[in-house]
């Protein structure tokens, strides 16, 4: 089984405004409401790829109630914890720009947080556990190491998607798969990464820390694949690019899904690239005839 936790899921209400006037009444061209969270992404690309998913994390309120729903429909298995707070929404204004406004997340209370850690109880060590986004405020700041704990005790494999104080943290827990974009790495590191030479010594340094395979993704310039065997560059199929939310997400699905099938991480990273690509030609996240369709357009070549 793999696992994805989504501790801030959202609703992503998208609006088109076109143009967008600041400080003006502006109506709406169209819009759209979708469930958002990383991890809640990662289970959707997985459910298309028909892997065994079963997404986990916060829900409350309406905005709950919508994701929860949705998610049925699909026929995604969940088994979130309900809270008695509102589940956030984020706004992603596009216009001649994208603009996006992310709200904080619900307060999550100590014995729903605990809930949350008695879920992991039930992991073993066939399983997978993808730990995905922000938290909430609210959550103890070594809540992410706390959860990577419990995933090893229980001897499973784990991916953390996740920046700053929360990726270093977990790295020496030996992550399966770790994927920051450039700008991510950039951040973590301090420095300024502009071309794939510059990137390539930061993406051994995760290795050195600990994590098993590295993606770096860097937009129109592809994907680098850290593993202990070799360093990959894929590079993107051709399309009209619609939609940069949930692109990243979509990368791990389609790496992960593809791993534990066969344990291949070239290939694996193939399929990753294809379900990225899929979701950024999409107005929502990737279908699998989209994905397929896209998959022998990928090149990987060794550096």
């Amino acid at each position: 089984m793999i696992y994805t936790i989504t501790l801030n899921p959202s609703i992503d209400y998208i609006v088109h405004v076109k143009p967008f006037h600041l400080g003006e009444l502006n109506k709406m061209n169209d819009d759209a409401k979708f469930p958002g969270g990383k991890g809640i992404n990662v289970s959707r690309v997985l459910t298309e790829l028909e892997s065994d998913t079963t997404a986990i994390g916060f829900l409350g309120g309406f905005t709950g109630n919508f994701i929860n729903d949705w998610l049925n429909k699909d026929g995604i298995h969940s088994d979130f914890i309900s809270i008695s707070d509102d589940t956030r929404i984020n706004i992603k204004l596009k216009s001649d720009v994208e603009t996006e406004i992310n709200g904080r997340g619900p307060t999550i209370t100590p014995s729903e947080a605990n809930e949350l850690l008695s879920r992991l109880d039930n992991v073993n060590k066939k399983d997978t556990v993808i730990l995905s986004g922000s938290k909430p405020p609210s959550l103890s700041a070594d809540f992410y190491e706390e959860m990577v704990k419990k995933v090893k005790k229980a001897q499973a494999e784990f991916v953390i998607d996740t920046t700053g104080k929360d990726l270093k943290a977990t790295l020496s827990y030996q992550p399966l798969l770790v994927k920051p974009n450039r700008e991510e790495l950039s951040e973590l590191f301090h420095v300024s990464l502009k071309t794939i030479q510059e990137v390539i010594p930061y993406g051994k340094k995760l290795l050195e820390m600990g994590a098993k395979h590295v993606i770096i993704s860097m937009a129109g310039d592809g994907a680098l694949l850290f593993t202990h065997n070799g360093i990959y560059q894929g590079f993107n199929p051709k399309g009209n690019v619609k939609n940069s939310v949930g692109a990243g997400d979509s990368m791990i699905a389609g790496f992960i899904g593809e791993f534990t099938k066969n344990q291949d991480p070239i290939s694996a990273f193939k399929m990753g690239i294809a379900c990225g690509s899929a979701t950024a030609f999409s107005d929502d996240l990737a279908k699998k005839e989209t994905i397929l369709s896209l998959l022998n357009q990928i090149e990987i070549k060794e550096i």
